[in-house]
């Protein structure tokens, strides 16, 4: 109990000290801020595209050249759930290559996908950029308890074309579509058919510049 009372003109005095700090170093450190001037080398940013506000873009055509995306998505294969991951390399401002890894978690059949793609775009001004994809790869199929068979994997190619939303430079929000063609077997094993789904995802681009 004295512990106690000891403690709570202390606790008493802190509180209004912690309330004025609290109310003080953000408005220094605004003040600082609006105060410098502009390309002063007091004031770093972290991230380069939020120099000028969170928003701004860079004016003229979006520059890829020797730009590394990560890009997480969700969607649908046919009428399934799809949850991928792709990572891009572009070597020059209208090439780029991305590998992408998608889980499609179906209750009786599960499956993942492994595709390298090539993008193809025309870089253009504004937020908006269109691109157009192709590519190819393997999917590994693996039955439910409830089934009585074996995995399978199966060659798959795939087309389509996406659009970019870009939020700043270095942000995008990404649509895409594609036609997914399947290589596998027939149900009774014998000889082998092509099966045809529809891919769509939706997701974030995060870009970041590599030095040349």
């Amino acid at each position: 109990m004295r512990g106690s009372r000891r403690l709570l003109p202390a606790i008493l005095l802190a509180g209004p000290v912690l309330a004025g700090l609290l109310a003080v170093v953000p408005a220094r450190a605004k003040a600082a801020i609006e105060s410098a001037p502009e390309g002063n080398s007091s004031v770093e940013y972290l991230a380069p595209g939020m120099r000028g506000g969170a928003f701004r873009m860079t004016p003229g055509p979006r520059q890829f050249a020797h730009r590394l995306s990560f890009s997480p998505a969700i969607g649908w294969v046919g009428d399934q759930k799809l949850f991928g991951v792709r990572v891009a390399y572009n070597p020059n401002s209208w090439l780029g290559y991305e590998g992408s890894l998608g889980h499609n978690p179906g209750s009786s059949v599960q499956a993942l996908f492994h595709t390298l793609s090539a993008l193809v775009r025309y870089p253009v001004p504004g937020r908006f950029q269109p691109y157009g994809a192709a590519g190819f790869g393997l999917i590994m199929v693996f039955p439910g308890e409830a089934l009585n068979a074996e995995s399978a994997t199966e060659l798959t190619f795939s087309a389509g074309g996406g659009l970019e939303f870009y939020l700043r430079d270095d942000v995008a929000i990404r649509a895409e579509m594609r036609a997914v063609t399947i290589l596998g077997g027939q149900p009774s094993g014998i000889g082998s058919a092509a099966y045809n789904y529809r891919e769509a995802t939706f997701g974030f681009a995060f870009y970041r510049t590599l030095g040349h």
